[in-house]
């Protein structure tokens, strides 16, 4: 089950779970979707994947399956990220 984030792990924008802003890679690295898109370029600076929206959990479920409450702040080195991005960003997700 997805954690749901609360924030984006570079910039720290606040991304509750009915947030339309959040994106996630396949590991659930969340980011804002300006630092998704923009900074990073659709490639995690941790595992180099693409992000895709996160999906909202359905009120009626989060009483018994809340979003988690731990911020993730691990802001990145830009000129490293810019490198990985630059690597991967031409190459399709699923071949990368």
């Amino acid at each position: 089950m997805l954690e749901v984030r609360p924030n984006c792990e570079h910039c720290g924008k606040d991304l509750p779970n009915t947030s339309t802003e959040a994106m996630i890679c396949s590991f659930e690295c969340t980011y804002c979707k300006e630092c998704a898109l923009e900074i990073f370029e659709n490639v995690c600076p941790t595992c180099s994947g693409n992000f895709v929206s996160r999906p909202i959990r359905p009120q009626k479920f989060i009483e018994k399956y809340p979003a988690s409450t731990k911020r993730v702040f691990d802001k990145k080195n830009i000129e490293k990220a810019r490198l990985n991005s630059d690597k991967y960003k031409s190459i399709v997700p699923e071949k990368r």
